[in-house]
């Protein structure tokens, strides 16, 4: 078993008090030896005296050693030097004190080992990721830039220590302005003589207690050329698919109505004949206009409309319950905004959704926008189709053809508003049109 042994502190004090009390006892016994004691006896009492004092000294000092070798290696600590450690062959308080030393010098060096492998994934990944990212203080200087930011505006060098109008002193106006902004951008540029479309966002927020703003910019060209050329071989695929449907069976006409000419008997069939091809005529001419209609939409004239007698006139095209609507008139234009509602209306219909569960609905957002809904309650969005429904030529229905809603995005979009699709729940779908206050409203 260890032995108990008394607290530090009160070893020392009983040293310093023994000490004191020898050398009070040496001069009391020294003022009696003038009178009786000899001069051997002095003697030994001051070497009694004498090794006392030698002895506090030494125990003082060893402790103070030690105490100062771990204020050293706090010292070190402080200044991120993890490696100081103290030897110590002790087994008292001041052992245990030195333990401890050790043990926070091993957990600190083991944290900060640990934080720089994380440092050194995240900035692993950051510069693998294809957005270019640009980290600069609140006076402009750029703190961190990955390695997309490097190459895509500085060749690849480096661009650390650089503040961020002198990285962008050569770029075009609208990126400049797009990265100095507060908010959110999407800019087409001209780039080393190409057209890049570039999505830029910016957050601020607190590093080490001062300002930052991280800004990333983000090239949608490759993106968008793939979805353009996308859209262009679904057009190609569709026209094709409608083209092939119509003629062919006119082709096929034609041939049976020679053959019907030279049978007198049967020239009767020849109206029936006649009429097929006028259909699937008819047919073609309206699948054509419908593609014209999408190229050739007009800039849209808005103009005060009183919501109210606009929805009640549109219940007479088709059937809906009206939800609410304001007092206030609308701005926009009304033959643009039917032609919306009646797609919306057509489409909640062919969704199996019955025309009294069909709601229409007008309401004034925070933002001072106006929120036009229709709501059914048919079979609902098919999963992915929110993200694709609005894509021209893109259809989930076996006869669509994909034109419908890309119409109404693009009367939305005309009007300076917004088109987005949800489910609903409970089941149906929901398409929320969007439109921006009268101009008067969005000046104050």
């Amino acid at each position: 078993m260890r032995p108990i042994r008394a607290p530090l502190r009160v070893r020392h004090a009983a040293v310093v008090f023994l000490s004191s009390a020898a050398a009070c006892a040496g001069s009391l016994v020294a003022a009696q030896a003038q009178v009786s004691l000899p001069g051997c006896a002095l003697a030994g009492l001051g070497l009694a005296l004498v090794a006392g004092a030698l002895a506090s000294r030494l125990l003082l000092g060893r402790a103070l050693g030690v105490l100062r070798a771990v204020m050293d290696g706090l010292a070190s600590f402080a200044e991120g030097d993890y490696t100081q450690r103290v030897r110590h062959h002790r087994r008292d308080e001041l052992g245990d004190l030195v333990e401890r030393h050790n043990r926070l010098g091993d957990a600190l060096r083991a944290q900060r080992d640990d934080l720089y492998q994380k440092e050194l994934l995240l900035e692993t990944a950051l510069d693998a990721t294809p957005v270019a990212m640009v980290l600069h203080d609140e006076a402009g200087r750029i703190v961190y830039g990955n390695g997309a930011a490097c190459a895509l505006f500085a060749a690849g060098e480096r661009i650390g220590q650089r503040t961020l109008s002198a990285l962008l002193a050569g770029e075009p106006e609208e990126l400049r302005a797009a990265m100095i902004a507060g908010r959110d951008a999407l800019v087409s540029v001209e780039r080393r003589g190409e057209i890049e479309t570039l999505y830029v966002a910016r957050r601020a927020f607190r590093l080490n207690t001062q300002a930052h703003v991280l800004v990333s910019v983000r090239s949608l060209t490759r993106e968008i050329s793939r979805r353009e050329a996308e859209l262009h071989r679904n057009a190609i695929r569709l026209i094709s698919h409608e083209l092939n449907n119509s003629l062919a069976p006119i082709s096929s006409l034609l041939h049976s109505g020679r053959l019907l000419l030279d049978r007198p008997e049967q020239r009767e069939r020849l109206g029936v004949v006649f009429d097929t091809i006028e259909e699937r005529s008819a047919h073609l001419a309206r699948f054509l206009a419908a593609y014209a209609e999408l190229a050739r939409l007009p800039p849209p004239a808005p103009e005060r409309v009183p919501w109210r007698p606009f929805l009640e006139r549109l219940r007479g095209l088709a059937p809906f319950t009206l939800g609410g609507a304001p007092d206030e008139p609308g701005f926009f234009d009304p033959a643009q905004i039917q032609q919306l509602l009646l797609n919306l209306l057509k489409n909640a219909v062919e969704a199996g959704s019955p025309p009294d569960r069909i709601e229409v609905s007008v309401r004034r957002l925070s933002t001072g926008e106006l929120a036009l809904t229709v709501a059914d309650r048919g079979h609902g969005l098919p999963d992915g189709a929110p993200g694709k429904a609005l894509l021209p030529f893109y259809s989930t229905k076996q006869q669509g053809r994909g034109l419908g809603l890309a119409l109404c995005r693009e009367i939305a979009t005309a009007h300076g508003g917004a088109l987005a699709l949800r489910r609903r729940e409970g089941g149906g779908a929901e398409a929320e049109c969007r439109l921006p206050p009268p101009p008067d409203e969005r000046a104050t």
